[in-house]
């Protein structure tokens, strides 16, 4: 297995530190993720992951789940 870690760039409506709550012990406790970020103040709300062998669909599943919105910045 390789130690390169991939950084997918998705676009969310987590808006809030409340709203980045929600969604912090699903993406704190996902055994794929080794770090992730929401930038609050950036128009976009950018959600950064840094990962192995995630694949977006999974992120986007898992702040969906939440309630939020979020789609991948190319």
């Amino acid at each position: 297995m390789s130690n390169f870690n991939q950084i997918l760039i998705f676009k969310t409506n987590i808006q809030t530190e409340q709203d980045k709550q929600c969604v912090q012990h699903a993406l704190n406790t996902h055994d794929q993720i080794q770090r992730w970020t929401i930038d609050l103040y950036d128009v976009d709300c950018v959600l950064r992951v840094e990962s192995e062998a995630i694949i977006p669909e999974q992120i986007i599943a898992v702040i969906e789940h939440h309630g939020f919105e979020c789609s991948e910045l190319e």
